[in-house]
């Protein structure tokens, strides 16, 4: 019979198994360090956290490690490449590299120094839509909640408001005519059940299939609010409207309205009496001819 295991034992493997959940759980890009909201002492503008102020290159006063998120060393025994006994560091004296992928900080501890470059979160942060690196503006870098490609702090709202429509003008399938029941976010296409699914490929059970043109995780279209590409053609005249293309389209359909014969057998009397006061300039032209001949 296997020993029972008390309250205090019980509690320690759940301490345990719950420790390594933290350790192993992936952090969300807005929770990592080195893309944290940095405020510069000299200029007072918000950037992410970098070593040198991205607008006038100044030095903060306490930098932030950004593979720990730390500005103070306050280990002993600790992995210290420099040690310092039993004396805290701050400022230039806990720094030990700058990350030339996120531009930070790294701390003088060993693992820091020895892991942060190889696992940085924002090595290949190039946005989307801008084709900006980190070196290249100074705001913070997003991930879309859609595509997941990255995005600068000037796009992000702008992407993400039209992630989720597709290249094509239907919901069918990119390979032939029926209902595209999965898509990907990435390619902005739809596939059935038979072409998401490639031949000779090992699927997991219980696990999104992948796109077969990027490998990205595809969805099911029906929980997605997806909608497909729409073209407008001809002139469209808007009555309200202080634009001045506006306005010549409203101007352009009155006039060929007009011209097309619309109000066809309805009387309008004003031909006529331009009619008569043209006969009437006429008469009296003639007459003052005749008077003067006389004289």
């Amino acid at each position: 019979m296997p020993k029972k295991k008390t309250g205090q034992r019980k509690k320690a493997d759940k301490q345990r198994l719950r420790q390594k959940q933290i350790r192993s759980a992936v952090k969300p890009l807005a929770n990592q360090p080195c893309n944290a909201n940095m405020e510069c002492d000299k200029c007072k503008r918000k950037q992410k956290n970098r070593a040198f102020c991205y607008f006038c290159s100044a030095v903060q006063r306490l930098p932030m490690c950004g593979h720990c998120g730390k500005t103070k060393c306050m280990l002993k025994t600790g992995d210290c490449v420099v040690k310092h006994g039993n004396v805290f560091t701050v400022g230039f004296g806990m720094v030990g590299a700058i990350c030339d992928f996120c531009e930070a900080w790294v701390c003088h501890g060993r693992k820091c120094l020895t892991t942060h470059a190889c696992t940085c979160p924002l090595k290949d942060a190039t946005c989307v839509e801008c084709e900006r690196g980190v070196w290249d503006h100074g705001g913070r870098v997003f991930v879309c909640s859609f595509c997941a490609s990255f995005l600068c702090e000037d796009d992000q709202f702008e992407h993400q408001a039209s992630c989720q429509v597709l290249e094509s003008e239907t919901y069918k399938c990119i390979s032939c005519n029926r209902l595209g029941q999965y898509s990907c976010l990435r390619c902005k296409s739809c596939y059935c059940e038979d072409h998401v699914r490639r031949k000779g490929f090992k699927y997991e059970k219980n696990q999104p299939i992948p796109c077969p043109k990027c490998g990205h995780e595809t969805q099911q279209t029906k929980d997605l609010s997806m909608s497909a590409r729409r073209h407008d053609y001809g002139r469209h005249s808007g009555k309200g409207n202080d634009d001045d293309d506006d306005d010549y389209a409203d101007d352009y359909g009155d006039d060929y309205g007009k011209a097309s014969g619309e109000g066809f057998g309805e009387y309008s009397g004003d031909d006529d009496e331009s009619d008569y006061e043209l006969e009437d300039d006429n008469e009296y032209e003639d007459g003052k001819e005749d008077g003067e001949e006389d004289k």
